[in-house]
């Protein structure tokens, strides 16, 4: 009787381990499936637990960046109020690793090199400073740059650790802003450059009735940004008010000049790493947002624009409409505290027909603009077709061989070596970059005249100048200053197929 009992036991025990669940059936199901329901058995773990917590939308909840990113897509109004927590002790790693490592350095006169010796240890405080409200911004050392029309730039050098901040910043805002910002805006984004934003402008002006230019100029832009209505911009997307007081810190913090603190309610620095996003920002309400929304809501003739930072261009195919978006953009432009630059600011005829037609009213040549280093002119093709030709700006070039002649005469007593690998950089550096179709005189002009400098210099090295004669410099310069050539495919080309059938915007 007592093994019957354990017998019937054990087969009771096997029946429970493998019990057979059948799956629930269809909602609208018939009565009687036409198929037997497959069971399955039970899983090792509990089968309410899920892999991510849900919210009330019963979505699950992404976590990191990629899901900021999302849901700013699927979400246009979105306000993102908890942001601060995505910078991590790994997040400010990276963002130290992405900073430039040849850049000045600020006010705490620490460089790159000398902060990555002390980084392991200073990131867990750091953290601990960002998140408990600690922080301090330092205030930026300013310095000036020569411009090309002879006047001076203000720039801003960022002590280290604040740099290394605002990237983290940087990198947290950005999956938010990159789903805002619109298609002709390409300043200073991830995968976008200069040469994209000209590849733009030229297929616009090649591909779309455009018969007239707005080459608008922002007067003293940067220094010009109101604080609270910037931070009254950022606040819209990013409601986490931790991250927009780390953004008021830095603008508030002012700059140090002549060991002097000054304050600004103004402004952004200029060169700051935090300063090309929130400029971006502010034109994005500013400027784009109003433009797309003429755009759609007046469609009369073709408008483009194409924008890097704070130079913009538009082109029209009617002068009225050029006209009434000029006067337009000054008042747009004066209720965000902005102007337009009253001389650098032109509307001038352009295009594939601004020449006959200027011919026909017995007027000369159209007039050219600048864009990005380049200036743009209406020109023709051996056959006498039209051709959107762009030169190297004039006193951008001449600006350069201007300190190239100052940097040799410094290093004049330097060794062939040494100064000719730093020549073969500088030089190949300019044709990388204004290597475009069409402009080969200015880039064998550049080679000229920067072989002419250095030929110049060698022989003030010794006052017999003669012992430097051309035919012993002819091998020491086909050593050193490679030939430029052509080495960009022509923009409407390359726009094809960056940005394959999509519409320019």
């Amino acid at each position: 009787m007592k093994e019957r009992t354990r017998r019937i036991d054990a087969e009771a025990n096997r029946e429970s381990d493998s019990v057979v669940v059948p799956q629930k059936s269809p909602n609208k199901g018939t009565p009687v499936p036409a198929e037997e329901m497959e069971g399955r058995t039970l899983a090792k773990r509990n089968a309410g637990e899920e892999a991510t917590i849900r919210i009330q939308s019963r979505e699950k909840v992404s976590y990191g960046l990629e899901g900021v990113r999302r849901r700013a897509r699927q979400d246009k109004t979105c306000c993102f109020t908890s942001l601060l927590h995505h910078i991590t002790p790994e997040l400010l790693r990276q963002s130290f690793y992405e900073l430039n490592r040849k850049a000045a350095p600020g006010i705490d006169k620490m460089k790159w090199q000398d902060y990555e010796k002390q980084l392991e240890e200073r990131l867990p405080n750091l953290h601990a400073e960002i998140h408990k409200g600690s922080y301090r911004a330092k205030p930026v050392l300013r310095t000036y740059i020569p411009k090309a029309d002879g006047q001076q730039r203000p720039l801003g050098v960022t002590a280290i650790e604040d740099k290394l901040v605002q990237q983290a910043v940087v990198n947290v805002l950005t999956p938010i802003y990159e789903t805002e910002f619109y298609g002709f805006s390409y300043g200073y984004r991830p995968e976008r450059s200069p040469h994209r934003a000209l590849d733009a402008l030229a297929t616009g002006i090649l591909t779309r009735p455009i018969n007239w230019i707005l080459d608008a100029d922002l007067q003293n832009f940067f220094d010009s940004i109101p604080h609270n209505a910037l931070l009254e911009l950022i606040s819209r997307r990013v409601g986490d008010k931790r991250v927009v007081r780390l953004i008021r810190k830095w603008l508030k913090t002012g700059y140090s000049e002549e060991g002097k603190i000054i304050r600004q309610t103004a402004g952004t620095p200029q060169g700051s790493v935090i300063s090309p996003l929130l400029a971006n920002i502010y034109l994005h309400y500013a400027l784009d947002e109003w433009v797309e929304s003429e755009r759609r809501s007046h469609p009369d003739g073709e408008v483009i624009i194409v924008r890097f930072a704070d130079d913009v261009v538009l082109g029209f195919q009617y002068k009225t409409v050029a006209e009434r978006y000029l006067e337009a953009l000054k008042e747009r432009l004066g209720f965000y505290s902005l102007t337009l630059h009253p001389r650098k600011t032109r509307l001038i005829e352009f295009g594939r027909y601004a020449a006959e037609r200027r011919k026909k009213r017995g007027e000369g040549k159209p007039e050219s603009f600048d864009f990005l280093g380049f200036t743009h002119l209406c020109s023709k093709t051996r056959k006498g077709t039209y051709f959107l030709k762009r030169k190297t700006k004039s006193k951008g070039q001449r600006k350069t061989l201007r300190d190239i002649k100052a940097s040799l005469r410094k290093q004049m007593h330097a060794p062939f070596h040494q100064t000719g690998s730093w020549l073969r950089m500088v030089v190949q550096g300019h044709g990388n970059y204004f290597g475009v179709p069409g402009n080969s005189k200015s880039l064998k002009s550049f080679r000229d005249q920067v072989v002419k400098a250095w030929y110049r210099s060698l022989r003030r090295r010794s006052q017999k100048g003669r012992a430097m004669r051309w035919e012993r410099f002819r091998p020491i310069v086909d050593a050193y200053i490679p030939y430029l050539r052509i080495c960009h495919e022509f923009p409407e080309v390359r726009f094809a197929n960056t940005q394959g059938r999509s519409r320019m915007r």
